[in-house]
């Protein structure tokens, strides 16, 4: 690796309401192996009320800041950080490095970066490998390629471990003089071409960027995915570098809300940019409402809806932020004692939970003793026949294996409930019928929703069947 590497870098961060995250990312880019004095940051604010501004002047009076007068999402906080780097001197910067505002470098991530730009001429793009934060030994993402007939993401190395990491945190590895998974996992090259990195790290050259000018107007999500498809397009390689990392919080558990309506708005417009066919377009459509029917089954109308909206705001052309507002507001677990305190609940019907997961259990244990009146049954999974804890007065009802009599079981419990309690991340359509109000919980968060309606169903499944008849152009 180059010991004192002579290209001048813009490093350009956006964040929104993480004075923390931001703040230690800071400070981690002062300790990179990279001379500090061929670096320039710039921080772009979206209107945050946390303190961030104020403690990025008092803390790190170098960095530039510039600040949104509203949340513009990470599209628009990178599109002014890319604005700002497009209006400076021609040659003032020879790359510019893009960082999600909670990511964790490692000390060499930049080098590594830099050191493929330096050498091959042909490589406009190089991201780091993304570890994943809460499992630090574990990757994420090693770039990825796009499939062209769903806009699914295919990850390099999704979920591969580096066994003798583990017990290290994020923290420590970040200060290790090398790490080279190159050197470390089977059939890996220092850098490998790909289609997408994320912005979460990227470094680009300065003058490519200014080619391939600003994102779509996205807000969030597939707005970097649909950049490096630009960019390849333009004949530019894009590649990942193994000697590069970073740590990033995983999304594998967060339970999916209002930026379903993103994810599936802007896939279809990226496939549309990337030239898809109306076949493919229509394809992936139908999909995106079939979904919306399967969240009306279940009673989450308010997502049901959102991807009813993502179909017509890109069939009506309609981009950027979205003024969303759900019906059913996350609650933390800790303030579900209200809703078993509730004398109005009288029968409850817990589904597939894990409540030590979610920690709950012992808040319906101590809600159990104080109404004794309250019945307490749980759904045991047809092939373990066994539950991990225990709780006192409770009552189990087995299902049988074979799918037929399991409906037919569902059928009979129909009406006996004043609640139902199911997993956000395990949830059963039949379930959602059997009591006035569902309750579904997450390891962190619950939502309490009333039944849903088979005009709520109705209204969502003639929208998924009117799509078979729609026609789009090419």
């Amino acid at each position: 690796m180059n010991k004192i590497p002579a290209a001048k870098i813009l490093i350009i961060v956006v964040t929104w309401n993480k004075k923390k995250y931001v703040l230690e990312l800071l400070e981690a880019i002062n300790h990179l192996d990279y001379p500090s004095e061929h670096i320039d940051i710039v921080v772009v604010d979206n209107a945050s009320a946390d303190g961030t501004v104020e403690a990025i002047r008092k803390q790190h009076p170098d960095v530039v800041l510039l600040c949104n007068q509203e949340n513009l999402g990470g599209t628009g906080g990178f599109n002014t950080g890319l604005q700002y780097a497009f209006k400076q001197p021609e040659g003032q910067y020879d790359y510019l490095w893009l960082l999600d505002n909670d990511v964790l470098v490692h000390r060499s991530a930049l080098n590594a970066l830099v050191d493929i730009l330096d050498t091959r001429q042909d490589i406009a793009v190089a991201g780091s490998t993304m570890m994943q934060l809460d499992y630090p030994w574990r990757i994420n993402e090693m770039g990825a390629f796009v499939n062209a007939e769903n806009g699914s993401l295919m990850l390099n190395r999704h979920f591969e471990e580096i066994q003798y990491w583990r017990g290290r945190s994020p923290q420590s590895l970040i200060r290790d003089k090398y790490l080279d998974l190159s050197q470390t996992l089977a059939n890996c090259q220092p850098y490998m071409d790909v289609e997408y990195v994320a912005a979460a790290s990227l470094l680009i050259r300065a003058d490519v960027a200014k080619q391939a000018g600003l994102w779509q107007d996205f807000f969030i999500h597939f707005d970097d995915v649909d950049w490096c498809l630009r960019i390849g397009r333009m004949g530019h390689r894009v590649v990942v570098s193994a000697q590069s990392l970073i740590w990033h919080l995983s999304a594998a558990a967060k339970v999916p809300t209002w930026i379903l309506y993103y994810d599936n708005r802007n896939v279809l417009v990226m496939l549309k940019s990337m030239g898809a066919s109306p076949q493919v377009l229509h394809n992936v459509l139908r999909y995106t409402l079939k979904k919306a029917v399967y969240y009306a089954l279940l009673g989450k109308t308010d997502l049901s809806h959102l991807h009813k909206d993502a179909v017509d705001d890109f069939l009506h052309n309609r981009l950027g932020k979205k003024e969303i507002k759900l019906k059913a507001i996350p609650q933390p677990n800790q303030q579900i004692a209200d809703v078993f305190m509730d004398k109005k609940i009288k029968r409850i019907l817990f589904s597939i939970v894990n409540l030590q997961a979610t920690n709950i259990q012992a808040i319906l244990v101590q809600a159990m003793k104080q109404r004794p009146e309250m019945e307490v049954q749980f759904i045991v999974d047809p092939f373990s026949q066994t539950l991990n804890y225990q709780i006192p007065n409770a009552r189990f009802t087995n299902l049988p294996g074979g799918r037929f009599k399991r409906y037919y079981r569902y059928w009979t419990l129909r009406k006996h409930y004043d609640l139902v309690v199911q997993s956000d991340y395990l949830s059963i359509i039949p379930l959602s019928w059997l009591a006035p109000q569902v309750l579904f919980i997450n390891d962190e968060t619950f939502t309490l929703r009333p039944r849903s309606t088979i005009r709520a169903v109705w209204l969502t499944l003639k929208s998924y069947i009117s799509a078979y008849f729609l026609r789009l152009k090419a």
